[in-house]
């Protein structure tokens, strides 16, 4: 590991003194591109300098320890020196460890999540609602844009599913544990007997892929136009501005009938397209490559129960690391931060042991 972060010091510095040059600054698409280099490896150099400002600490304690005729004040200083030293090194080669770990290349994409009304009937409707506002609120803390792509509601305020994109810095990095079962255990409204109900409501996170990493052929699809519609014959569309596309190699098809402008509709659509070829395109990488098996706590398997919300309890458990909280309101409220940052803690963990949980 040493010498290979002294590898990465040495290009850090030459990529340090080629960002000063004018004829790069100049260009700016290569200069984009090693800024954003650079930027990936600047705190893998700070902490390399921690760690090796200790191991040149710990080595001149040693040297004074090992020379004779010492008073015993040097020595003890030598011991504290040579002690602070050594629990330095072992806390910034930790740090190392996770900051070298293989990058995932989705993390500084865009997403795209896709909510579904599982089991529960209208309750599960009305749970993928509270799901959306719970991710549109985080989205909102974090500054970051959120744009509904599709949606079916219900005629009491719920969703059986609907689709919206988050643009925002390294959004799927924090975003990609959401995908799996999510479980509510709540008191309908139309339940007159005060019984608890459980419904369950399924999440995709998707990284959005652009035109340059996913080529779509138009020779593929099959693109349907119709009449958009709402929830109860709300906002019924008299032109056929609504779209379809069905990709015919794989089957999939996706509909968008959100914006009133057919060519926008289109646009969204083959985005959520795009999106779903490339988790696919991953998967069969993935699969392909056993070392590269998804984390227990990584962008798991869809159809895996991951969270309950109890509503009489006021708690959410996350299933995958047996986290609890008892404070649901502000979770669906958006104050997610602790739970993803104890699900990607988690997660490098598993890493760093190698394991395949």
């Amino acid at each position: 590991m040493f010498e290979k972060l002294l590898a990465m010091k040495e290009k850090y510095q030459h990529m340090n003194a080629q960002l000063a040059d004018p004829e790069i600054i100049s260009d700016h698409e290569i200069y984009a591109a090693l800024m954003k280099e650079y930027k990936i490896l600047t705190p893998i150099m700070e902490v390399f300098a921690v760690y090796q400002n200790a191991r040149q600490d710990a080595e001149e304690a040693r040297t004074l320890l090992n020379e004779s005729g010492q008073d015993a004040e040097l020595r003890e200083m030598a011991q504290m020196q040579l002690e602070d030293a050594k629990i330095q090194l072992e806390e910034t080669e930790q740090e190392l460890r996770i900051l070298l770990l293989p990058k995932d290349p989705n993390d500084d994409k865009n997403v795209i999540i896709e909510i579904r009304g599982g089991a529960g009937g209208e309750e599960a409707s009305l749970f993928a609602n509270s799901l959306f506002r719970m991710y549109s609120m985080y989205a909102e803390a974090h500054r970051w844009k959120l744009e509904i792509l599709n949606a079916s509601p219900t005629e009491l305020g719920g969703y059986k599913e609907i689709s919206f994109s988050i643009d925002g810095e390294a959004a799927y990095s924090r975003l990609k544990y959401e995908s799996g079962v999510h479980r509510v255990q709540r008191v309908p409204e139309t339940e007159s007997q005060g019984r608890i109900h459980t419904s369950t409501v399924t999440v995709a996170v998707l990284p959005e892929a652009d035109e340059v990493e996913l080529e779509v052929s138009p020779a593929d699809l099959k693109i349907d136009v119709f009449r958009s519609s709402g929830a109860g014959g709300q906002h019924i569309n008299k032109t056929e501005s609504a779209v379809r596309i069905t990709h015919l190699p794989t089957g999939l098809v996706v509909e968008c009938q959100d914006e009133r402008s057919q060519h926008k509709n289109k646009d969204k659509a083959m985005k959520v397209l795009r999106a779903r070829l490339f988790e696919i395109k991953q998967q069969e990488q993935n699969d392909k490559i056993a070392s590269e098996r998804k984390m227990q706590v990584g962008t798991g398997d869809r159809s895996e129960r991951i969270r309950t919300y109890n509503y009489p309890q006021g708690r959410m458990t996350d299933h995958r690391i047996n986290l609890t909280l008892y404070r649901l309101e502000s979770i669906l409220n958006g104050d997610l931060d602790e739970v993803f940052d104890a699900l990607a803690t988690a997660d490098q963990a598993a890493k760093l042991a190698g394991q395949n949980l």
